[in-house]
């Protein structure tokens, strides 16, 4: 059975001010999303779901139903605030709905087989995308899911501070823990964090998720269990977030791994709009190198 590739585009992207998930980077206007796509079906991904807002679903199925049809097979699930509460009193000045792990769950439905997770705004590489389908191929289980892990120095931006998940590796090389850390910034030669958690500072070579997971379907059950039990305890709280790496972390302390894929290509993002021409670089700079044709889908 051929993994499938969740794209995470339910975001507002209020940094950055627009919603850049459909801006056109490529020469050919492609979106970050084409290229990771590409990149999907080259290494013989199935299927991908996109989780958006109800409101963009007309927009995006205009974008990409014309260049997939007869690719890849598309699904689209919505995020919405009250997807899988069940009867829980959603406070009235909730307005976003709840986090990473919770836009997974949306998918539930969807989705029987092994499955990558990746955000819609940032380009992983091809290479990532061939190791990640050979776990999910070869390794994944109920008990094993796996994180493609980053250098967190090639991931920072010169026009702000990022939110990262921070890798803590055991004596095996799996993930130990992941941390959430925000406001995260190159000063003087240091890596540091504006977030008031120790520590303040960290290693020139950190290890970070760039939100590029591979999960067996057993992660569905999994994770509503514990979103059940994030709304009792956090559920009131306005602007509480129910992120992966708090699913990840939980699944290693009850005794699963969470592997580390390594992978040589190279990450670039769009956090701000200053990013855009870095992003439009980059791209031409593979596209020169032979790496993607200029056009993707023609």
């Amino acid at each position: 059975m051929k993994p499938t590739l969740i794209i995470l585009a339910a975001g507002m992207a209020s940094r950055y001010g627009s919603m850049k998930q459909i801006q056109g980077f490529g020469p050919g206007g492609e979106t970050i999303m084409d290229y990771s796509i590409y990149d999907a079906i080259r290494a013989g991904f199935g299927k991908v779901v996109f989780i958006i807002r109800k409101e963009f679903a007309d927009d995006f199925k205009a974008i990409f139903e014309p260049k997939l049809n007869g690719k890849i097979k598309t699904e689209y699930v919505y995020q919405e605030l009250r997807s899988h509460t069940g009867d829980y009193p959603v406070p009235a000045e909730r307005t976003k709905p709840w986090g990473t792990s919770h836009a997974v769950l949306c998918a539930k439905d969807v989705v029987n087989e092994p499955f990558a997770v990746i955000n819609a705004d940032d380009f992983y590489g091809h290479q990532s995308f061939v190791n990640a389908a050979a776990f999910m191929n070869n390794d994944c289980s109920d008990k094993k899911f796996a994180i493609v892990g980053y250098d967190l120095l090639a991931t920072l931006s010169e026009h702000g501070t990022v939110n990262r998940g921070v890798c803590f590796l055991n004596a095996q090389g799996d993930l130990a823990t992941i941390t959430e850390r925000i406001n995260i910034s190159k000063k003087d030669g240091k890596i540091v964090c504006g977030d008031g958690l120790e520590p303040n500072e960290l290693p020139l070579d950190t290890r970070v998720s760039m939100n590029f997971w591979c999960f067996h379907p057993a992660f569905f059950p999994y994770t509503e269990k514990m979103f059940a039990e994030f709304l009792q305890a956090h559920g009131q709280e306005p602007k509480s977030e129910f992120f992966i790496p708090i699913v990840a972390d939980q699944f290693i302390k009850e005794g699963g791994v969470v592997a580390v894929v390594p992978t040589t290509s190279q990450w670039f993002g769009v956090t701000y709009k200053e990013d855009a021409p870095f992003v439009e670089k980059s791209l031409n700079d593979l596209i020169s190198q032979g790496a993607y044709p200029e056009r993707l889908w023609s």
